[in-house]
């Protein structure tokens, strides 16, 4: 598996849980898991854009 298809499926990954961690820190009423679910969420679609902008470089 070449990089940028990893980097695209862990940023996935953790856009993915990052949503999760934010829903779940809204539902409890605690803003720090919400806070951290959103951080995650962004670095997930950093990553992702990362793996997309490599495989351009790629070809």
């Amino acid at each position: 598996m070449n990089t940028s298809t990893k980097d695209q499926i862990e940023g996935k990954f953790h856009e993915v849980k990052g949503k999760v961690k934010e829903t779940v820190g809204v539902a409890a009423g605690n803003p720090d898991l919400e806070a951290e679910g959103k951080a995650e969420k962004l670095t997930g679609k950093f990553q992702k854009k990362v793996g997309q902008v490599e495989e351009v470089l790629e070809k």
